[in-house]
Parts: C-alpha cells; structure tokens; sequence
C-alpha cells in the first residue's frame, strides 16, 4: 500500500474509532504530518485529555504513553511501537538493578556509555533520609509514583523552588539537575542518568557550529551537558524552541536538541534558516514509528498502554503537584 493509501486508511480509522493522533516532536515527519497535535511529551498527555475521543494513539516512547494514561485513565491509549522506548527513563528502577544499555535497539549505533553509580531510587532515598524527590517527567509511572513532585525541563527550577527545605533530589538526568543547580541556592542531588542524543554533545561540538554559522543564535536543551548549556544563546525545551524561534528577531538558528523538531522549526518559520548542533543528534527509538505502525495500531488495537490504579493514582499525585504551581 502507497503512503497515500495508508494515509487514507488511517483518517478512516482514526474517524470510525473517535480517535487522536498526538505526536512527539521528534518523531519522522510523515508522523508529524498526520498527527492532530505534536508537542513536547506532557503538553501533548494534557491535550488529549481535554479532547472528547474515545482512543489516543500517542507517537512517542512508552513513558509518554503511560503519562497519556495517567491523565486519561477512561480512554484507550495506543503506543504504535512497543518497543520505542527511552533509554534514560527506562535505566532508573524504583528498586533492583537497572536495565543493561546494551538492551536497548539502536545501541551499537551510539556511543558506548559508561554509569558509575547504579543507585535505585530506593537507594536514593535511603541514602538521603527525608529529602524530597523530584522527578523529570520523563520517567515510568512508576517513578513518578514514589516521588514527591514531578518537573519538565522547562519548569525544573520553579519547582525545585516551591520545596520546602535546602535540599532535593531530582532524577533521572543529571544535565538537567546541573542546570537546576546553577540556577537555584538550594542543594540539588543529582542521579546519573542522561539522554545519550543530548550528552554527546561536547562544548567543542557548540564552539564549531557557532564558527561555522557565526550569524546564528544557538537554542539548545537543557538535556545538554552544563558545558554546552553555558555557551547557548538560549536554553529551553522543544516547546520554547519553538516559541524562541518564531518570536525572535532573528532569522538563523543552531538547534540544540534531537533533529526531528527541525521539521517543525521549518514548517512554522519558512524564512528562517536552522542548523542541527550535529547532524547525529537522533534517537533511534523516537524513530520508530511510522506510517504503518500508526495503521496497524488503530486497525488491530495493539499495544495498548494502562497504567495500573495503584501506580496511576500516585503518578497523578505528584504530576497534579507540579500543574498546580
């Protein structure tokens, strides 16, 4: 079957099945293209719960999907791909050891990573008795249900800002608990988890792209390494990336974050110019799913993903914690 047909095919399910299509963005562009809202992973979760539909076929990872069936615990939440994963996400456990790297499709495509310290988040808590947990919202359900409060990468400082106390712990990514760190007096107890499209990036890699495009302002994501973070013109998540774009003066960009938000850079600013940091800041896992995927998930209603009560209800807890700020 054409792209056309699969398509066509997919606006007739999508209609039959009062179903959304939501996607990530980074997910392909063909993904994109047919999807009713793309965002940043929670905007997109909190989207679908305002919409009257019966299914949302979330083109992500799997702790996006699970966010999706947090908020929206009535409808049917599909995951085109199962096996999209997040690999930061999916190393912290809330007890017992973390899954190997080397699991994970699409590793021998990456640098080899090194993880010196293989805390749980029990662990965490034991060694630091009574100091509040903050969790990016890019972790498992279960994470999120035994923390105290989740944070995006937008709102991390504001967060950490509303607990009471001098200390806090914040997991998984250790760049962005750094960046909270150099914005916040408090003490922030970082793990040392990353997003590996995001660490390989080096201050020498920014330095380059500025020689190479000195016109350019660099926006780059706080998933960043501190050194890359200190030399960017702006730091901010996908979603301010885009907001920065389009409000801005300025009509050339280095892009600081997984190549797949270029696409949409593009689409909304076609007289500006954008430049990847580095042209191998891809996740494979974000893309996984296509146009195929995303048909066969509404036509045989695989993959669905339900966050069970027990760990939903908690997860919403501390999601609810931060919306409330």
């Amino acid at each position: 079957m054409s792209d056309a047909g699969i398509i066509e095919e997919i606006l007739r399910l999508k209609k039959e099945r009062r179903a959304i299509i939501i996607a990530h963005n980074y997910q392909r562009e063909e993904v994109q293209e047919i999807a009713d809202f793309t965002g940043d992973s929670l905007e997109l979760s909190r989207t679908a719960s305002t919409i009257d539909c019966s299914v949302i076929v979330f083109c992500g990872v799997n702790f996006m999907a699970e966010s999706a069936s947090i908020l929206s615990p009535e409808k049917t939440v599909l995951l085109p791909e199962l096996g999209a994963c997040c690999p930061m996400a999916d190393l912290i456990r809330v007890s017992g050891p973390r899954k190997p790297w080397e699991s994970y499709p699409g590793y021998k495509e990456q640098p080899k990573l090194i993880f010196p310290i293989d805390y749980s988040l029990n662990d965490i808590k034991k060694a630091y008795p009574g100091v509040p947990v903050v969790a990016y919202v890019n972790t498992t359900a279960e994470i999120k249900a035994n923390v105290d409060i989740c944070c995006t990468s937008a709102n991390v400082v504001k967060v950490i800002e509303s607990i009471p106390g001098d200390e806090v712990i914040c997991v998984p990514d250790k760049n962005l608990s750094m960046w909270a760190q150099k914005n916040t007096k408090k003490k922030v107890i970082a793990w040392d988890g990353f997003c590996h499209v995001h660490d390989r990036i080096r201050r020498e890699d920014a330095l380059r792209a500025r020689e190479e495009h000195p016109n350019a302002l660099l926006m780059a994501h706080p998933e960043c390494r501190l050194e890359v973070l200190e030399v960017a013109d702006h730091v901010t998540s996908t979603s301010g990336m885009l907001r920065y774009a389009k409000s801005s003066p300025h009509n050339e960009f280095i892009v600081g974050t997984e190549t797949g938000l270029m696409y949409r850079l593009k689409k909304e600013n076609p007289g500006k110019i954008f430049h990847p940091l580095r042209k191998d800041m891809v996740c494979p896992n974000m893309k996984k799913t296509t146009l195929q995927s995303v048909l066969r998930a509404l036509k045989e209603n695989v993959n669905v993903v339900k966050v069970p009560e027990d760990i939903r209800v908690p997860a919403k807890r501390a999601l609810d914690r931060m919306l409330a700020l």
